[in-house]
């Protein structure tokens, strides 16, 4: 809700209110060309002038932008975060520290903040949401989320009186593009890789995306919003696609379905069905998409995510979820509303709770995907799914194709919890016949 009108926040002169940007990487660059070009339309609509005051970077001396007045650059950040002729503080420094201490003073002297800084969201997003609301500022971070895909307002604006039960999807492109080419195009892990740096859409050290990292920090910043308890990037497990290869994705599609790197959160309620007892399950992993399926159909480096109501029903946001200037986008729309938050003399808070009770993973269950390679030898298929069958694992689908001496066995399952599936895969990896156990994958539903 709006917050009353408070002193800190009536800095602007007349409709002119002041930017500072700490960090003028490729989105930096980004923002402030579009910054730039769009003020005069952003006056015609709203009636505020947006003005870049200031620019922190690491080296002021490097050429930059002929859009940009190299007298707005300066190497100290606290000449922004500190400056009286700023108004409104971006961050795209990136990382934990200094981008942390930055924000913070700039909250604590009264500035409103927007940044696109998932991992600080994630880790620290508590502190900095009160931070901001006993400045009477906002703190706004839509880019953090899914780049240019507007979720954050509409989950905590527009969705602030629903009952949301999950919120899951594609939230990395650069994930995204690689299953996209290695599915489409049938290049190998390695390839798809390359090709995304080429392009743009991976940077030279992906860790973060391919491990799934990026898409749990990004998975806590949505589900602490969509069911008001904080989650921390370390709350959501996560599984990356290191690993995959053609032959997860020719059988994907042998059995209808393509692969996709997921985000998903449910909230699950107490024994008694009330909020006292609800957990949250969260996770990141590669999924069995069916083909029919809207996910299955987000291509590149689009996302997509599905937020299920209880009154709405399932809404889907897509749109472009990599690339410079689909972030810029997002930051610029958070600044025009932090803009006209201070022009009012008024700001929206966070409305996150207390720490999410997270549900074990063991204890959440999905259908499986499981790979095998078995002795070519009377009984053995028997043997492998009464394994299964002892653990509480039934057997939906059997797919075996073999030579004289090793067959490769494909078992699809019905719904199991992971622990169930972990008991009986250990007791599989253990019979003599079973040469291998490969890739295990969910089936999304």
């Amino acid at each position: 809700m709006d917050s009353q009108p408070t002193a800190c926040t009536l800095s602007a002169m007349g409709n002119s209110v002041r930017v500072g940007l700490l960090g003028c990487g490729t989105v930096g660059e980004a923002f402030a060309e579009l910054l730039v070009e769009r003020r005069g339309a952003i006056e015609d609509v709203t009636g505020i002038s947006l003005e870049l005051a200031r620019i922190a970077v690491r080296d002021p001396g490097k050429p930059r932008s002929a859009k940009l007045d190299s007298g707005l650059f300066t190497g100290d950040p606290y000449d922004v975060v500190k400056a009286d002729d700023v108004d409104v503080v971006v961050e795209l420094i990136g990382g934990t520290a200094p981008a942390g201490e930055l924000i913070l003073a700039a909250l604590n002297a009264g500035k409103s903040v927007v940044t696109g800084n998932k991992e600080l969201v994630a880790s620290s997003g508590p502190e900095l949401y009160a931070a901001a609301d006993r400045a009477g500022v906002d703190f706004f971070f839509e880019a953090a989320a899914v780049a240019a895909v507007p979720i954050l307002r509409p989950i905590r604006e527009s969705l602030v009186g629903e009952d949301v039960t999950r919120v899951a999807g594609i939230v990395n492109g650069t994930t995204n593009y690689i299953l996209t080419r290695m599915t489409a195009d049938g290049l190998g892990f390695d390839e798809a890789l390359a090709k995304a740096q080429e392009l743009g859409y991976a940077e030279p050290d992906s860790t973060a995306d391919i491990t799934g990292a990026d898409a749990a920090s990004k998975l806590a910043i949505l589900s602490s919003l969509a069911f008001n308890r904080s989650v921390a990037a370390d709350d959501v497990a996560r599984e990356g696609i290191v690993g995959l290869d053609r032959e997860d994705f020719e059988l994907a599609a042998q059995f209808g379905y393509v692969i996709k790197l997921l985000a998903v959160a449910d909230r699950f309620p107490g024994d008694t069905g009330d909020e006292a007892g609800a957990q949250i399950g969260a996770q990141v992993f590669p999924a069995l998409v069916e083909r029919d399926h809207p996910l299955a159909t987000v291509r590149d480096s689009f996302n997509a995510v599905f937020v299920t109501t209880s009154a709405a029903g399932e809404l889907m946001f897509y749109g472009r979820g990599a690339g410079p200037r689909p972030s810029a986008s997002s930051i610029l729309g958070d600044v025009a509303a932090a803009a006209d938050h201070l022009r009012r003399g008024t700001h929206r808070r966070v409305p996150v709770g207390a720490p999410a009770a997270i549900r074990p993973t063991e204890d959440l269950e999905y259908s499986f995907y499981i790979r095998t390679e078995v002795d070519e030898a009377p009984g053995v298929l028997s043997q492998v799914t009464g394994v299964f069958g002892r653990h509480g694992v039934s057997i939906r689908k059997v797919d075996q194709h073999g030579s004289e001496s090793q067959a490769r066995v494909v078992f699809v399952t019905f719904p199991a919890t992971e622990r169930a599936l972990n008991a009986a895969l250990d007791e599989l990896r253990g019979l003599g016949h079973v040469r291998g156990v490969g890739r295990v994958l969910r089936i999304y539903k």
